[in-house]
């Protein structure tokens, strides 16, 4: 370990890593339980879709004032504060059996998906320069959490499906959210008697004001668009694939998880290569990357499955016939999501690049619009469905976003290097 590293640094880094992990496992939990949920109470695909959507919005939109407090009174305070608020309504999932209850619950639950700004801005403050991008990107390997549920949860719901556990406790998917909200509430006590006591504090004595000055600055947008594509994307697709599995490859629902847990693996568990990248090659050359693949792979799994008709003399003919394959569908799928835990963690490392003394403000704003992105785009998946009928339009609309996002960071470099600063042109990485 180099001797810049700060005493406590990988305690701070492991304690918040796990954590995270844990509480990103809670936020997308109804990913999988969503399914049962929907056959045992009669839901429509569009009310599971908002089920999932208020968790990723209570997740999300209290980002930027955690970030910012985090700043101020330091990581161990939020996240334990956090571990325990969330372990509540957690518990109380399993004993829910009205969907506007479900509903109400999912929302307060999704307190745990701020959690990601609240480690960003603990982990900046105690790396240094260079070692941040693979910090952070060490951290927010921690999405791998929304594979924990679609790995244990389908067999453990199948194994205890109809069992009663010490006389109040059902069995099946009513389970699995009382085991989180255990696990929530030790993680809460080890972060708290095992994280540094003398927390880094770099937004204490500051006027809020000046710590949400940066956001004027039109790049903190900019980068925020980006996030919604990399990240808000991977939220929506972690929830929304285990359905587009079953529905329309006749999946059990164990294997829809697999399938689906080979899209997350390498959308979460690349970040800290992709942080590596960044500190090597530079966060835009990354981005260049990460667009890239993206833009191929969507290219392909939005094409509708179908044939072409065509009108003879003798009648109609069918003609060109496509439909992806499970397997190309699924490689196409993982693919996605290396370029997604890549980029993911490209994004944020510009941010200490750009504004070192603001992660927690700017942090905090790219990871509430990116988180937001998570909300939005599941129920458009499903209003898009059933307008279309096309279930390919879910990638779609991805695909126009991320093209809207490369455009825009083409065009901005283009100015930059050939308007602005024409004597940078050959240094890709100078601003």
């Amino acid at each position: 370990m180099s001797p810049a590293v700060r005493p406590g640094a990988v305690r701070v880094l492991t304690l918040s890593s796990i954590a995270f992990t844990l509480m990103f496992a809670v936020w997308l939990m109804f990913g999988i339980l969503g399914i049962p949920i929907r056959d045992e109470l009669g839901l429509s695909d569009v009310q599971l879709s908002w089920l999932t959507a208020v968790a990723v919005l209570n997740g999300s939109m209290w980002r930027l004032p955690a970030g910012i407090i985090t700043d101020r009174i330091g990581g161990r305070r939020v996240f334990t504060v956090i571990l325990l608020v969330a372990a509540v309504p957690t518990f109380l999932v399993s004993f829910a059996h009205d969907y506007g209850i479900l509903l109400a619950l999912a929302f307060f639950i999704g307190i745990a998906g701020n959690s990601f700004s609240a480690g960003v801005s603990w982990n900046n403050a105690w790396w240094p320069d260079a070692r941040k991008g693979f910090a952070l990107g060490v951290f927010g390997a921690g999405n791998v959490g929304a594979s924990v549920t679609k790995l244990i949860g389908p067999g453990l719901i199948a194994a205890t499906a109809g069992a009663t556990y010490f006389g109040w406790l059902a069995g099946g998917w009513r389970l699995i959210p009382v085991l989180y909200a255990v696990l929530l509430v030790i993680m809460a006590a080890l972060v708290w008697f095992v994280a540094p006591r003398e927390d880094i504090v770099p937004g204490q004595g500051r006027s809020l004001r000046s710590q949400l000055e940066p956001l004027k600055n039109i790049r903190v947008w900019r980068f925020s668009l980006y996030y919604v594509s990399v990240f808000g994307a991977y939220v929506a697709l972690s929830a929304w694939l285990p359905l587009y599995y079953v529905d329309n490859y006749g999946l059990e629902l164990h294997v829809a998880a697999l399938l689906t847990a080979s899209f997350i693996f390498p959308a979460s568990l690349l970040r800290p290569l992709g942080g590596w990248f960044s500190d090597r090659f530079g966060a835009r050359r990354v981005m260049y990357g990460t667009f890239t693949l993206m833009l191929a792979s969507l290219f392909f799994l939005s094409l509708p499955s179908g044939h072409l008709v065509v009108q003879t003399v003798d009648g109609t003919v069918d003609a060109l016939p496509y439909q992806l394959p499970l397997g190309a569908f699924a490689a196409l799928v993982f693919v996605l999501g290396c370029a997604m835990g890549v980029g993911k963690a490209a994004v944020y490392k510009h941010i200490p690049d750009y504004f070192p003394t603001d992660v927690g403000a700017v942090g905090g704003l790219v990871g509430m619009l990116g988180g937001l992105g998570g909300f939005f785009l599941p129920p458009l998946f499903a209003y898009t469905l059933a307008i279309t009928g096309l279930p390919t339009s879910t990638f779609a609309i991805l695909l126009v976003l991320t093209a809207a996002c490369a455009v825009w960071m083409h065009f901005t470099v283009w100015k930059m290097l050939h308007v602005n600063a024409p004597e940078l042109a050959g240094r890709f990485e100078a601003h």
